[in-house]
């Protein structure tokens, strides 16, 4: 199997074990806001679960297995199983203790990291007390989730990605059945969704030591750290956590400054930044993911030239899905929120104030998806230092411009910030991997995006004209309203892909004739 099918192949696992967790997330997200909607129990648990949800994302998701995927790809490809195996007993013993002690370190210093992180929380009574009780319980998912990203890491390059893709969804039901049943349990009904998170976060853990088991990889505690691959991935690991992670650290950055703004501020970032990485999540990660062993390998054995294709064909697969999805996201933000989230105690303010941050969030989707793979390509390089001087630029933009616009802007201001943020980061990332392996299909690369760009306009306005047809301020009709958004989606998804196709993107192509046999396939069955 050629390189471009692998990568496409396990996108294509993970996109679909990933569209079933976010719709569970989604589901989450509505019994929340039903439940509790946005105010300051809301703000509380969001801002709680921002912490170790922010160490996840530069550690666990990003950082270490930026840094772990190259180094244990590189043992197996070179050193056979038996090294690969000692290689990550010792990399699960000491994740382990490290993520102990941090865990332990962020449960007892709780108060001190909330004041810090969240220092408007202190004007309104009992709000900070309220989130550093919630984050208290919340902590130890980060040591679930490190160690989950572990597994993902060793799974991944064995080419099994379905398992870690989908345990999500138990952490999702996790909060949702906690929400349902928990929440009259708790003096402070919200404390529900912590529990639920604590709950999930183990579920996620057990689900991956069956797999491990069976390809012959179960954790055993191993203390020999002083294997040469340690110490390399140590010096990998911190400058990734920055490279990796600065668009997550921008979203903290912007949930700190909403703590300063009016109530219900953080609430409104988070709703809209959870509908934000829906197709961040399915199409961006599951190619990232994807295209990182592939990389890894070939830049180990010295393979420059297929490393820059699989490059090219991963940025080009990335924009061929997220420039269509970031126009159709900025149109359906009303509607979807007014859909799927008001009603209860989540009012059409609520709607418009998240649908609005959506909008902004949603205009950096590319930006986001291309940094995504960028990023990987310079730690399969054992390029470290790249990302960080990078990011660290693109840590200053945002910060910049979130104070310039949240004086007029409010929270979209701080979404828009973030967006300005991920686009510079983006351009830095391709002018210096650039200059650092040459060209790697740059015209073809741009010709993509552009073919893309010009299918997606019309698109956008099919999409825009079938969503005017329903009042979205109310709160009837809604079988109506979500068969119109069905259709406004399918139809919008099909003038986006029948003018790619006649614009001569190889992925339109690639797609129409894959339907054109199994259409074919089964009329024949007739």
């Amino acid at each position: 199997m050629s390189e471009k099918k692998n990568i496409a192949t396990a996108a294509g696992v993970l996109g679909s074990a990933t569209i079933v967790s976010r719709i569970m997330g989604m589901l989450r997200d509505m019994a929340v806001s039903r439940f509790f909607g946005a105010g300051m129990a809301t703000d509380a648990f969001f801002a709680a679960f921002q912490i170790p949800n922010m160490l996840r994302r530069f550690f666990a998701e990003g950082a270490l297995t930026s840094a772990f995927v190259p180094l244990f790809s590189a043992t197996v490809n070179r050193d056979g199983d038996e090294k690969a195996k000692e290689l990550a007993n010792a990399c699960f013993t000491l994740l382990t203790m490290i993520m102990a002690m941090v865990t332990l370190c962020g449960i007892i210093f709780s108060p001190l990291i909330v004041g810090i992180m969240f220092p408007g929380f202190k004007s309104v009574p009992g709000k900070f007390e309220l989130t550093v009780t919630l984050n208290r319980l919340m902590f130890p998912y980060i040591f679930f989730i490190s160690l989950v990203a572990l597994c993902m890491g060793i799974l991944n390059t064995l080419r099994h990605f379905f398992t870690p893709a989908i345990s999500t969804v138990f952490l999702n039901i996790s909060i949702i059945l906690s929400a349902f049943f928990m929440r009259d349990l708790f003096y402070a009904p919200v404390t529900a969704l912590a529990a639920g998170v604590f709950i999930g976060g183990s579920l996620q853990l057990i689900m991956q030591l069956p797999v491990l088991a069976r390809k012959g990889y179960f954790p055993r505690p191993s203390f020999n750290f002083r294997i040469p691959e340690i110490r390399n991935m140590a010096l990998l690991i911190f400058p990734s956590i920055f490279g990796v992670g600065v668009y997550y650290l921008n979203i903290g950055i912007g949930a700190i400054l909403a703590s300063l703004l009016p109530q219900g501020s953080v609430s409104y970032l988070y709703y809209a930044q959870r509908l934000f990485e829906f197709p961040q999540g399915i199409f961006t990660v599951s190619v990232a993911q994807a295209v990182l062993p592939s990389m890894s390998r070939q830049a180990a054995e010295g393979e420059i030239d297929a490393m820059k294709e699989s490059l090219s064909f991963g940025l080009r697969l990335t924009l061929f899905i997220t420039i269509p999805a970031m126009a159709g996201l900025m149109i359906v933000a009303t509607p979807v929120f007014s859909l799927l989230f008001m009603g209860g105690k989540f009012d059409y303010s609520g709607t418009l104030n998240s649908s609005e941050a959506l909008f902004y969030y949603s205009a950096g989707l590319s930006f986001v998806a291309v940094t995504r793979v960028l990023a990987p390509a310079f730690y399969a390089l054992k390029d470290t230092r790249t990302p960080v001087y990078c990011a660290f630029a693109a840590f200053i933009i945002n910060l910049l411009f979130s104070l310039l616009l949240m004086g007029g802007m409010k929270h979209s201001g701080l979404a828009l910030a973030t967006t300005v943020s991920a686009c510079g980061n983006m351009l830095l990332l391709l002018l210096c991997l650039e200059r650092k392996i040459g060209s790697f299909g740059g015209k073809e690369i741009l010709a993509g995006g552009v073919k893309s760009l010009l299918a997606s306009i019309p698109m956008a306005i099919v999409v825009y004209c079938l969503c005017t047809l329903a009042d979205w301020s109310l709160g009837e009709a809604r079988l109506f309203k979500s068969l119109l958004l069905f259709f406004a989606v399918v139809s919008g998804a099909s003038v986006y892909l029948l003018l790619s196709y006649l614009f001569g993107s190889p992925e339109a192509v690639s797609i129409i004739g894959l339907m054109r046999k199994k259409l074919t396939a089964a009329l024949r069955c007739f």
